[in-house]
């Protein structure tokens, strides 16, 4: 089970004071206590194009419902093409999700380290479509009970990221599917063709709440 850190000394505040902005907040730091705060919150970090801290919860939420998910015929040929597997490379995938030549590249050093202490805790975890001993895609995010909250995904090959999607749907859809939240925090064109949806971020602040005191998927345990 993940390790409980030492919480956060700053204090986030509510989301409601953004206003029309996707933007709530901007500094603190990125130990494992100020960021789990953060997600249990409904907001996750982003630092700008100076390297700054902010603090997100977009107006309009990104999320891919898992209860009832139903993939297309594209998603399921993609999906067959790999094997799913968690956590056993996490190095490799928030390295790749990095890299500085992708557009819009944002998780610098600082991104990396806290993420990758917040894997060693147990709290962030990588999902990984393998062809045979290739790394094809992955995605990686912080599950907290009930909400797993995507950062970032990429691909090697074609689908790559597309299987890790479908693979994360899997695993989170249990018997608790219907309290579970699958954060990809804004809807983008490519997501959409996955079944990504957005909804009121007053409504994702709602359900993230009752979803943090959901048991964990057996996969993340």
């Amino acid at each position: 089970m993940p390790i409980e850190p030492a919480p956060t000394q700053w204090e986030f505040p509510p989301v409601g004071v953004a206003g029309s902005s996707d933007v709530v907040a901007g500094g603190a730091d990125l130990a494992p206590g100020t960021v789990l705060a953060a997600y249990r919150r409904g907001l996750f970090p982003m630092p700008d194009h100076r390297g700054s801290i902010l603090w997100w919860s977009p107006v309009d939420r990104g999320v891919i419902e898992v209860d009832g998910y139903r993939p297309t015929r594209s998603l399921r040929r993609a999906r067959a093409k790999f094997e799913i597997r968690v956590n056993t490379a996490f190095d490799q995938v928030i390295r790749a999700c990095a890299d500085p030549r992708r557009p819009g590249s944002w998780i610098d050093s600082e991104i990396i380290a806290s993420y990758t202490e917040l894997h060693r805790l147990g709290w962030v975890h990588s999902v990984e479509a393998w062809n045979g001993d290739q790394l094809a895609g992955g995605l990686y995010g912080v599950a907290i009970g009930g909400l797993f909250a995507g950062e970032s995904m990429f691909h090697h090959q074609t689908d790559g990221s597309k299987a890790a999607v479908a693979g994360t749907i899997e695993l989170l859809n249990d018997e608790y599917a219907a309290d579970r939240v699958f954060d990809i925090q804004w809807v983008t064109d490519h997501l959409a063709t996955l079944g990504a949806v957005s909804i009121p971020r007053e409504t994702y602040v709602r359900r993230v709440a009752r979803a943090v005191d959901v048991p964990l998927p057996k996969a993340f345990t």
